[in-house]
């Protein structure tokens, strides 16, 4: 069995996969349960996709564990939220880095408490000379507010006079958004049902391909997860080309 799976050719796959990972509350109702259930059974859902990227040498997983939206949310659920991501990051950091995984966070974290924060740099700088998996969580994050933040620095490097307005490019913009120096989502999946993407990763996404299931995130498994990859690889990515430009390309290489 071993033998199969090391044959397997992976060059092909997502190098990065971002996912939204919705439906817990409705998971949780869906069984008479209170909601808070749905989000400690999703937790397990992000150890077997965490698992199935590492298995299968995806270079990045960017998990959207609370958008910045979030916050509006019952109080009492937000305060349980906050203590689960806590709790989890404490029982997780040793194996994760144990897996050789890089644990990155993205969004602002002056919202949160002290211990979360201090929690969150403790994990990057633990890890962030592992050189497996790169697992990004993007918490109190939105798109719209990571490029308001990226104009606003190129604002104030026009204003020193360190760059003027028409050296400002698609290449400069991307450089001061998040995770910068990390490739693009090629597959974006987002569970529960919804079909948009929610204020997550708005720039980046402009050549993702898109994987919608009715699945709710704590059911989603190793199956699941191999079934929107196989689905990323029936889909011919053009990026502004024709169909015969790429046969002709793939031809002369």
């Amino acid at each position: 069995m071993q033998l199969e799976t090391d044959a397997i050719d992976r060059s092909h796959y997502p190098k990065h996969i971002a996912i939204i990972m919705d439906g817990n509350g409705r998971w949780a109702k869906k069984r008479f349960l209170p909601r808070f259930m749905g989000h400690i059974a999703g937790v397990k859902a992000v150890k077997r996709v965490v698992e199935f990227c590492d298995s299968q040498e995806i270079q990045v997983l960017t998990l959207f564990a609370f958008s910045s939206e979030n916050w509006h949310r019952p109080k009492d659920e937000v305060s349980k939220l906050m203590d689960l991501f806590v709790g989890t990051l404490g029982k997780e950091i040793n194996r994760l880095d144990k897996k050789n995984v890089r644990l990155r966070f993205i969004g602002e974290r002056s919202a949160f408490s002290e211990k979360m924060q201090q929690q969150m740099a403790e994990s990057e700088c633990r890890t962030e000379n592992n050189t497996g998996l790169t697992l990004v969580i993007a918490a109190n994050y939105g798109g719209h507010r990571d490029i308001t933040l990226a104009m606003q620095e190129i604002a104030k490097q026009v204003q020193r006079g360190d760059l003027q307005p028409e050296d400002i490019n698609e290449d400069l913009i991307a450089a001061q958004l998040s995770i910068p120096d990390l490739p693009e989502p090629d597959l974006f999946i987002r569970t529960g049902g919804e079909k948009r993407v929610s204020n997550f990763l708005l720039w980046q996404l402009a050549y993702t391909e898109f994987h919608f299931t009715d699945k709710f995130w704590p059911d989603f498994n190793t199956e699941t997860m191999q079934g929107a990859v196989d689905d990323f690889l029936t889909r011919q990515r053009r990026f502004g080309r024709t169909s015969e430009q790429l046969e002709n390309s793939s031809e002369t290489n």
